[in-house]
């Protein structure tokens, strides 16, 4: 096996949150330390502590939150020694967010924060015509142009009751591809 590295996990407010929890697992159990990093909105979701007990590492939520005794702010204590930003879900606010720059919550800090050479996979999730939406065509346009990596979305059928393209890749996909970036 490769040596430990290290995964943060972005888990935002998407129905398909709950698939956090497969990935959490797989990616610890290949042996990787993983971070989980948590939107206000994926709370309604998951909970922190199933990401916590699956990943054995508080669950960051709020961009305040602190480690006891710490000088620096957590949020970038794990932005410093990821190898890996993984986000999945990630909705079409999140990527916005990603590719304009904005800092306005734990996980979007995180992305701007990290060091030049953590590879960023992004797993969108979302309504069809969300993804389909020019804007964020162009959003995801320039998050590639920065060599950010995208998986999926798939097709199939949605929470929503559509038919169409936006359901969040296969964990295993997922997974697998985070281990190639990782290896």
């Amino acid at each position: 096996m490769a040596a430990k590295r290290t995964v943060i996990l972005g888990v935002t407010g998407s129905i398909a949150a709950y698939k956090a929890a497969d990935i959490t697992s797989q990616l610890a159990k290949a042996g990787h330390d993983v971070f989980c990093v948590m939107t206000r909105d994926a709370a309604h979701f998951i909970t922190p502590l199933t990401l916590q007990t699956l990943s054995q590492h508080p669950v960051t939520v709020d961009l305040f939150e602190e480690g006891e005794g710490d000088w620096r702010p957590s949020h970038l204590q794990v932005a410093d020694k990821a190898d890996l930003l993984l986000i999945a879900p990630a909705t079409a606010n999140v990527v916005a967010k990603l590719a304009h720059g904005i800092a306005d919550d734990a996980l979007s800090t995180i992305a701007l924060a990290l060091r030049p050479e953590a590879k960023v996979l992004v797993a969108p999730a979302m309504n069809g015509k969300m993804w389909l939406h020019p804007a964020t065509a162009e959003n995801v346009q320039t998050l590639i142009k920065r060599g950010v990596e995208l998986i999926g979305p798939d097709k199939g059928m949605l929470a929503c009751g559509y038919e169409g393209i936006g359901r969040l890749w296969s964990v295993e996909g997922i997974v697998t591809r985070a281990n190639q970036l990782l290896s």
